[in-house]
């Protein structure tokens, strides 16, 4: 039986969230995860915890619902395949916010993404962030913009 090959994409955490909660591009995130598995930063299983937690917080998700994503979460991060954050990857981040406005973590992901494509995989970049898909368009990724 021949193997199939798996079809990726390069989710940040802001449109990684989207799965979890119901928002402006829920639906086009829940639509991209039955097509493609998930690859991002390491950095991703902190991140989505925090975006839960602060919306907990906030009072959007009550303590019953975030306890329920937070299994969900975990059964998910079984199939998440995650780039370390390495010394390579934190000194092209370091480059990149020095030449991009970028925020610390949207630096590490787009650092992580570009180590995949230095490693021949081009995939594509999906965030719901607009600074976040300006930059990845920048560097030349096919970027996937939801919910803006």
């Amino acid at each position: 039986m021949a193997e199939v090959a798996v079809a990726y994409a390069y989710f940040d955490t802001s449109a990684l969230v989207k799965r979890y909660v119901d928002e402006p591009g829920s639906l086009q995130i829940r639509r991209l995860l039955r097509a493609r598995r998930v690859m991002s930063s390491a950095l991703l299983r902190v991140e989505v915890l925090s975006a839960l937690r602060r919306r907990r917080d906030e009072a959007v998700l009550s303590a019953r619902a975030f306890a329920r994503l937070l299994r969900r979460v975990e059964a998910d991060d079984a199939s998440w395949q995650l780039v370390p954050v390495s010394d390579e990857i934190v000194a092209a981040a370091r480059s990149r916010v020095l030449h991009q406005s970028l925020r610390t973590l949207d630096a590490i992901h787009l650092a992580s993404a570009e180590a995949l494509h230095r490693e021949g995989l081009r995939i594509p970049f999906v965030t719901a962030d607009a600074r976040q898909a300006d930059a990845g368009r920048a560097i030349g990724f096919d970027v996937v913009a939801v919910g803006l």
